[in-house]
């Protein structure tokens, strides 16, 4: 960066009009940042902050001053500017560099030098920023991708760089290795993540942070990455070693700066071309798991094209979306659901197992390939996995979450079986209130029941034990719990916050709408088996409309 420093004073001391000026106190502060002058009949009588601001003063001004000139100490004054002898025997404030000319300037003079200097300053910032920004672009524009980006971002500032998205994960960096760029991304994740609301929306929220790593000392430029008003994540540059001059740290910060639109347009474009990509995956599972391809041919062009081997063992796994929009209020549902999905599929990984996620309905569904073989081996991955899901999800949701699951397959029509196994298990699951790890295989009476309930006899059947009492309705639900309870009068109407006289009189209700006393053992049996069969058919032409539908 071919630019001046920042102006401090010691640099206005090297100027052609400050020749002969003398310091007559504090010469250990003369690297104080410069920025301005005001004339002391401005400053004195005020309280606001002199920071970087020399005070010009008149020396015959100076006799009846003393407690003014300790304001100006007090305020941060970088500089007090006599323009002539001071008198001798002057007492000065602590704090307060003093400056004695050795022949009057004027004021004008003295303030058109500062102008001057500021302004050459900004003029070279601008024309640094600009080159940067125009370098990176072109970059850009030639579809350079992060990792080319982030390089020249790097040799812009001859140090390391990295780029964090929101998350604080490196998408991409350059001249650290992994190991070390993951070590960095973790310590920075938690140093930037404290940055206020109203640092996030100012123009530039640029930090410097002194880590150590290894070792090793850091000295990180960060500048945030910000697309509208949406945050996307981190530009930084590293230096390590000693701590750079100042000059080095305000190019490091322009260098930063400007990345920031460049590499968050090149993540927003990835991004949309990895969504597209994951809609298309998500499509191909939406038909892997219904079995609706075309052809036989269709099915394994589009495997090949997602890269899938369906000769691989899959277990499929499906989980509960509640019907809520967890992308917040007024964005979109299947996108918040999507992402549920894919934070479930990040969920216990292992470089030799894939996972493809997709939303049906509101259900989320992960088709996941298989480590092991042998079948204690399968059954317990598949459990760990959906247990780990369900502590996820459940997490997120703060709410118990079911992950249902059905058999191990390999190929389309098992996959097609197992996930409407999954669907069944995940719809007893729920009824049951059930949570964890659901598998279709431990739910043993219910696949039984499963065979019966698909005939027209069953339905008859439900159909008279039921009589008038139609489900969805608060008989029906009274009923559950008392099944549920065991047939316990009282622990049911605990679980329903009801009086026992009050459960006693639905019952008495429930028993004439079915025609059967449901206090007897026998009854309650009938009632029971009546229940999970009207259950089952339902599941059943649930998920057999959804899987047959094209």
């Amino acid at each position: 960066m071919e630019s001046s420093p920042r102006l401090t004073v010691r640099g206005l001391l090297d100027e052609p009009l400050m020749e002969g000026a003398r310091v007559v106190d504090r010469e250990a502060d003369l690297d104080r940042a410069l920025t301005w002058v005001l004339p002391f009949g401005e400053v004195v009588g005020r309280f606001d902050d002199l920071t970087g601001v020399a005070v010009y003063m008149r020396p015959e001004a100076l006799a009846d001053s003393a407690h003014a000139l300790s304001a100006l100490a007090a305020r941060d004054a970088a500089a007090l500017v006599v323009d002539g002898a001071v008198p001798a025997g002057m007492c000065w404030p602590a704090g307060l560099v003093v400056i004695e000319l050795d022949l009057p300037v004027g004021f004008a003079a003295l303030n058109r030098l500062l102008a001057e200097r500021s302004l050459m300053q900004e003029v070279h910032v601008m024309r640094y920023s600009a080159h940067v920004h125009s370098t990176l672009a072109g970059l850009l524009h030639r579809g350079a991708g992060l990792t080319l980006l982030v390089k020249e971002v790097s040799a812009l500032a001859q140090h390391p760089a990295i780029a964090l998205d929101a998350r604080g994960q490196a998408v991409a960096f350059h001249g650290v290795d992994a190991v070390r760029a993951e070590v960095i991304s973790e310590i920075l994740h938690k140093q930037l993540s404290t940055v206020t609301a109203a640092e996030r929306h100012a123009p530039h929220d640029t930090r410097v942070l002194e880590e150590v790593v290894g070792g090793t000392p850091w000295t990180c430029t960060a500048s945030t990455i910000r697309l509208g008003k949406r945050f996307e994540g981190w530009v930084v540059v590293l230096a390590s070693g000693a701590s750079p001059g100042p000059h080095e740290l305000a190019q490091h910060a322009v260098v930063t700066e400007q990345a920031t639109a460049i590499i968050g347009s090149e993540m927003l474009r990835q991004r949309s071309v990895d969504e597209a990509e994951e809609r298309a995956r998500g499509d191909f599972v939406q038909a892997l798991v219904h079995g609706s391809f075309t052809s036989q041919h269709d099915m394994q062009a589009r495997a090949e094209y997602h890269d899938i081997d369906l000769t691989s063992s899959f277990a499929v796994f499906v989980a509960p979306g509640y019907g809520e929009n967890p992308a917040g209020a007024g964005g979109d549902e299947s996108g918040g659901l999507l992402r549920l999905a894919r934070y479930a599929a990040s969920v216990l990984p292992h470089p030799s197992v894939r996972s493809y996620v997709t939303v049906i309905g509101d259900v989320l569904v992960v088709v996941r390939s298989l480590r092991y073989r042998d079948p204690s081996d399968v059954e317990l991955e598949i459990a760990e996995y959906a247990d780990a899901v369900s502590q996820d999800l459940s997490r997120r949701r703060v709410r118990p979450v079911p992950v249902a699951h059905g058999a191990p397959a390999v190929g389309v029509d098992q996959i097609r079986e197992s996930y409407r196994q999954a669907r069944v298990a995940l719809g007893i699951g729920q009824r049951l209130g059930m949570s964890g790890s659901v598998a279709y295989r431990d739910l043993r009476g219910y696949g039984v029941l499963e065979l019966v309930a698909e005939t027209d006899r069953s339905r008859r059947f439900v159909g008279d034990v039921f009589g008038s009492l139609k489900p969805g309705t608060d008989l029906y639900d009274t009923l559950l719990a008392y099944l549920a309870a065991g047939g316990n009068v009282n622990a049911a109407a605990r679980e329903l916050s009801v009086h026992r006289n009050t459960m006693l009189s639905k019952l008495d209700r429930i028993s004439r709408a079915m025609g059967m006393d449901v206090r007897l053992p026998e009854n309650q049996f009938t009632a029971w088996l009546a229940v999970r069969l009207e259950l089952l058919d339902r599941l059943r032409t649930s998920v057999e409309n959804e899987i047959n539908y094209r």
